[in-house]
């Protein structure tokens, strides 16, 4: 259970770090390629204003003569930026393409760019490298390509920078959690540890004054009869030993599941030998008891802890099961799975977090002054056993009137 909790902790605690790398690294790198779209679109409608090329530089303005409002922003931009257009008719025939502005491309190359953005249909868009815009008019369509290569080429260089610092980071946090994961839940391990070896240790403690309270009280029986008091004593006997047993079990169960012993047995023969002192029992109390049991079933596990594991499903079943309902067993295989299924039909209250039923000391009779006896255990320790064997319980109500224990075993 401490294992769990910490491997919990740590997953936690990294998929936490990465929705927060993913959510920094991801805004950063969208707003810069945000950037790089907003100025190459602003360069373009520049070029868009004049035909495919940049205004002629006036002389710069005195002071008495500066209005404010630049061209563009910086004098060097039409030296900077590398471009080139393409003007095709109403049929998409080559007017005109002027590629004097660049060098990486020749005019056939501008055309097939040409010919790609009118497919495509957009009116901005990329073409590999290429920031583009097209101004129709009724004569003609005016396609304008900028070269946006090197501030592309340095965002996919700081993209990948990013996700490698951030895989390192990522690395060098799930180091230091495995690192100190264990020294932070260490004082819940204690306390578990101390709480596991107390349940033991009171079982055992337990097990002596009940055994003489039992003698004791069949003495009584012998020297004075039966009665009531005395049959009283030896049921509440009865049902402690029961819990200090159970408590005692899961306690050991969750202390050292390497205890078990895994040998290969016929599982649909335990069910069947299992199921039949049910039976009986369910027959004498008027409930209907059903079995579908798939033969030649074999499955590797502990025989000893699956009989105890199916013992409890049906003794669960039988009392909370009403005169006059129904009980199905059925075993069979799916795909890589052994299916255990056990339902019932209940007049219980049901929870509406069906998942609370394997909670310990769990009862649906919340103010345990229900007339059937048990502690609330016993699914939390059928759940543990299924666990131990890397399988699955869960528990579901198609009705709320009825309950259906599924357990899948893998094969």
């Amino acid at each position: 259970m401490i294992g769990k909790l910490r491997a919990k902790l740590i997953g936690i605690s990294m998929i936490s770090m990465l929705v927060v790398l993913l959510t920094i690294v991801g805004t950063i790198n969208v707003v810069s390629y945000q950037k790089i779209i907003s100025d190459a679109d602003s360069i373009l409608s520049v070029l868009e204003e004049n035909g495919g090329k940049f205004p002629k530089m006036q002389p710069p303005p005195t002071a008495h003569q500066f209005d404010g409002k630049p061209k563009y922003k910086s004098p060097e931009l039409p030296y900077e930026s590398r471009y080139f257009s393409v003007a095709l008719d109403t049929s998409g025939q080559v007017i005109t393409s002027d590629i004097k502005k660049i060098a990486a491309v020749d005019e056939e190359q501008a055309v097939t760019y040409a010919h790609t953005v009118l497919e495509k249909g957009r009116e901005k868009g990329f073409v590999g490298d290429y920031r583009y815009i097209v101004q129709t008019s009724d004569t003609q369509t005016l396609i304008i390509f900028l070269d946006c290569g090197r501030s592309l080429s340095s965002f996919r260089s700081n993209l990948i920078t990013s996700v490698w610092v951030s895989f390192l980071g990522l690395t060098a946090v799930f180091i230091l959690i495995i690192l100190f994961s264990k020294y932070a839940i260490g004082p819940v391990a204690e306390s578990y540890e101390k709480q596991k070896r107390f349940i033991t240790d009171a079982g055992h403690e337990l097990k002596t004054p009940l055994t003489i309270i039992n003698a004791d009280a069949e003495i009584l029986s012998m020297d004075f009869g039966e009665n009531e008091w005395v049959q009283d004593i030896q049921n509440q006997v009865k049902r402690l030993t029961g819990l200090t047993e159970d408590l005692t079990y899961l306690s050991r169960m969750d202390e050292n599941q390497s205890a078990l012993q895994f040998l290969e047995f016929p599982f649909s023969d335990l069910v069947s030998e299992t199921a039949q002192s049910f039976h009986a029992l369910a027959l004498t109390q008027n409930k209907e008891f059903h079995l579908n049991i798939e033969g030649n079933l074999s499955l590797r596990g502990d025989e000893k802890a699956l009989s105890h594991f199916i013992t409890i499903l049906l003794d669960n079943a039988v009392k909370y099961c009403p005169e006059g309902g129904t009980i199905t067993l059925s075993l069979e295989k799916k795909g890589r799975f052994i299916c255990l299924k056990v339902f019932n039909t209940t007049d219980s209250a049901l929870p509406q977090n069906l998942n609370q039923l394997f909670d310990r000391f769990y009862r649906g009779d919340q103010s345990r002054s229900s007339q059937i006896e048990g502690y609330g255990i016993g699914l939390s320790i059928a759940q543990t056993i299924v666990l131990s064997h890397k399988g699955k319980l869960s528990a579901s109500s198609a009705d709320g009137h009825s309950l259906l224990m599924t357990a899948l075993f893998p094969i």
